[in-house]
């Protein structure tokens, strides 16, 4: 305990003095910073004045030059006026004009030496004046220089005392951690003896219930009609509900950590490609490498190829439906899904080269330290496993993906279940590449040079690896708690077989039809009810219109019988219903009313017998209609059978031919590929060929303006040693 109480006050007063010297460091650094950009300004301050300096010079050529076509017209006027001296002398009066002419000559002749001398004396002016600003700003700059360089030398010996007092940090929390560790592995070992135990214990009962249902089913299972994988192709198949709602929650899952693991991988790929035009050469300053320039340019490419990954996944989310089949054999998205995988992992092997020489670009800079060398070493070796798990995932979703026939459940609870070891690897690659990056983003921090902008991009990348880090755990537990549900049987299926995507159509088209029959014969039962009761209903009020018939012709008949014995002139019996009765004669019999009484129920009878017999002829004349119809019925589906089995063979030949000419297809898109690939070559070497020619025509232009240079400059120089040979030969003269 001791020991590690002084570790910890060392440690403690180390960071103390880490503290201190990081912010001297931070001045000092801000120091020598300011005095670049003065040696900076300086330098552009040298160069506008050498600027100056060319275009004085320029006009001190342009002024010898107008100097030479002076003198040259002096000349000229000497002579002329030596000529008109010799014709003066000869002639006893000279002209009026001669002298007029010599005038002017003289006159321009002063102008033209004024001009030159002042023109001689504006150019010494500035020659004296450049040259003291000159010799000022060497002497600033050699100031500067050695200003810098002593900036230089207490920066360097800061950077060792630091790199010191970390590597001593550093190898004192190590021995810490290890003591620490140890302390608490004891509990850790018991825990896992016990967890041993308890293994063993449950792996003896398992394999004493897996004897006794073994032994179960040889006794009890005496037939296994699964044996003929034809015949069992013609089972119906059956349909899980519980498990497609499992699957459409399991996907749904699968679709979150997904997107988040697009988004981080976006995220990196993104702040990777604004690193490389940062470190270690600023593309705003300097060109960088062709490396990391072509670097650069796929790395801008990754969402071409990571936003197809989220969007076949969301519609493989929306083809798992309550009402459909859902298993391997159905889910055909899944092989869009994969192509999409293959072609990001193709671009992660395109970049991987690349990659690779940035790091070692990174380790070649002059400010690299052996420790940060050692770190771009690791993150090399953390980005080809990165890759490498990537590929064996493309490998098993390929595998998936792939038709009923070529997978079979036991292949593809094997291909689950490595999965689920792979997406560990990834988590465990994508865990050790953010540890390795994070410890190289605090040894840069340490540099010198380090700007703002690195140290952002640096902290983007950490959060994005995190991120990443993140979302392949996610998704490594999820798996994991998953595997059963996507190891096990779907649920459906035609028992002792495969269940392929034509099959799952047809029962859900079988059972969109099942369901609008039942409703069909839901609505012509109700519609038969209806029908049955108006029919009831019918023949009451047939036979309430029949009764009432009678008892009209029975009314009519006496009444034309009371009329008859009225015009007779015998008054009736009876009295009306308006009348009233009579009182003497209520107690007299009445033999008409029961005659009548028992006529009306005759003729009731009769016509009820009457109506009942026409109904039967009715319903034996619809009888037979109907028999006739069935028959007719019968001839037409069989006719229509008849038909199907043609339409059957048809549909085989059809598909034949659609095989062949999807082979076809996939031929001549082959043939396609490789012509345009071809094409491409060519227009590739063509481009560069035009790019060389380009050049050698640049040079040749290059070569011809130096000739057409030399050439002026040799005319140049040609006339000024005639024009001082014609010059000496004139004082000869």
């Amino acid at each position: 305990m001791a020991n590690v109480t002084d570790l910890q006050s060392k440690y403690s007063k180390l960071a103390q003095e880490y503290s201190k010297l990081r912010a001297q460091n931070q001045v000092l650094k801000k120091a020598v910073v300011d005095e670049q950009t003065a040696s900076c300004s300086l330098k552009d301050e040298l160069k506008q004045k050498e600027q100056s300096l060319r275009k004085v010079e320029q006009e001190m050529d342009s002024l010898s030059f107008r100097n030479q076509q002076l003198t040259k017209r002096v000349e000229l006027l000497q002579e002329e006026l030596l000529l008109s001296e010799s014709k003066s002398k000869k002639s006893d009066s000279p002209s009026q004009v001669s002298l007029q002419t010599q005038n002017v000559f003289d006159e321009d002749l002063q102008k033209k030496i004024q001009e030159n001398e002042r023109l001689h004396i504006q150019f010494h002016e500035a020659d004296e004046q450049f040259r003291r600003q000159e010799a000022q700003l060497r002497v600033r700059l050699d100031q500067l220089e050695k200003e810098s360089e002593q900036h230089q030398a207490v920066v360097d010996a800061l950077n060792r005392k630091y790199t010191d007092a970390i590597e001593k940090l550093q190898n004192d929390k190590a021995l810490l951690e290890v003591r620490d560790t140890f302390t608490c592995w004891k509990p850790i070992v018991f825990i896992s003896r016990a967890a041993q135990q308890q293994l063993r214990k449950y792996q003896s009962e398992v394999s004493s219930q897996l004897k006794h249902s073994s032994s179960v089913i040889q006794e009890k299972v005496p037939f296994n009609d699964t044996q003929l994988s034809d015949y069992n192709s013609l089972n119906v198949p059956l349909h899980n509900r519980r498990h497609q709602l499992k699957a459409r929650d399991v996907a749904a899952q699968a679709l979150g950590f997904v997107q988040s693991l697009v988004s981080a991988l976006l995220n990196l790929h993104s702040y990777t490609e604004q690193r490389v035009h940062i470190y270690p050469l600023d593309s705003s300053i300097e060109a960088i490498s062709p490396v990391n320039l072509k670097f650069s340019q796929y790395l801008h490419e990754n969402a071409s190829y990571l936003r197809p990954l989220e969007e076949d996944l969301l519609q493989l989310h929306h083809s798992i439906t309550e009402d459909s089949i859902t298993a391997l054999e159905t889910l055909v998205k899944l092989q869009d899904f994969s192509r999409s995988f293959s072609s990001y992992s193709s671009f992660l092997q395109k970049i991987l080269p690349y990659q690779l020489q940035s790091l070692e670009e990174d380790c070649e800079a002059s400010l690299c330290t052996a420790a940060l060398a050692s770190k771009n070493r690791q993150l090399q070796k953390d980005m080809k496993k990165l890759t490498a798990v990537f590929q064996k995932l493309k490998s098993y979703v390929a595998l998936l993906a792939l038709p009923s026939e070529c997978v079979t459940l036991i292949s593809a609870n094997a291909v689950f279940t490595q999965m689920s070891a792979c997406l560990h690897g990834l988590h465990d690659a994508a865990t050790e590449l953010s540890q390795h990056y994070s410890q190289k983003a605090s040894l840069e921090q340490g540099l010198p040079t380090v700007t703002q902008k690195l140290c952002t991009t640096n902290e983007c990348l950490l959060s994005s690896l995190a991120s990443l880090t993140n979302s392949c755990g996610k998704m490594a537990t999820f798996f994991s708690n998953n595997l059963d549900f996507l190891a096990s049987c779907p649920g459906y299926g035609p028992r002792g077989g495969f269940l392929n995507p034509q099959q799952a159509d047809s029962v859900m088209e079988n059972k969109r039809r099942a369901a609008t029959y039942m409703s069909t014969i839901r609505k012509v039962a109700q519609s038969q009810e209806k029908i049955s009761r108006l029919e009831q209903e019918k023949e009451h009020w047939l036979l309430e219109a029949q009764l009432g018939q009678v008892r009209l012709q029975k009314e009519i008949q006496r009444i034309a019988q009371l009329e008859a014995q009225i015009t007779t002139g015998h008054p009736p019996e009876t009295h009306s219903a308006a009348d009233g009765p009579d009182p003497m004669c209520a107690d007299a019999p009445e033999p008409l009313q029961d005659t009548s009484v028992a006529a009306d129920q005759e003729s009731r009878e009769h016509l009820i017998k009457h109506h009942y017999m026409s109904r039967v002829s009715e319903i034996t004349a619809q009888l037979q209609m109907c028999d006739s119809k069935a028959v007719h019925f019968h001839a037409e589906c069989r006719a229509v059978a008849k038909r199907l089995a043609m339409a059957e063979k048809s549909r085989e030949t059809l598909t034949e031919e659609l095989k062949l000419a999807h082979q076809n297809i996939t031929r001549l898109q082959d043939e396609l590929s490789t012509t345009k690939r071809s094409y491409e070559d060519q227009l590739s070497m063509m481009s560069d060929h035009l790019c060389s020619m380009n050049d050698t025509l640049s040079k040749q232009r290059d070569e011809i303006d130096s000739l057409k240079l030399n050439y002026i400059c040799l005319i140049s120089m040609k006339n000024k040693v005639l024009a001082g040979f014609l010059k000496k030969k004139k004082l000869k003269k």
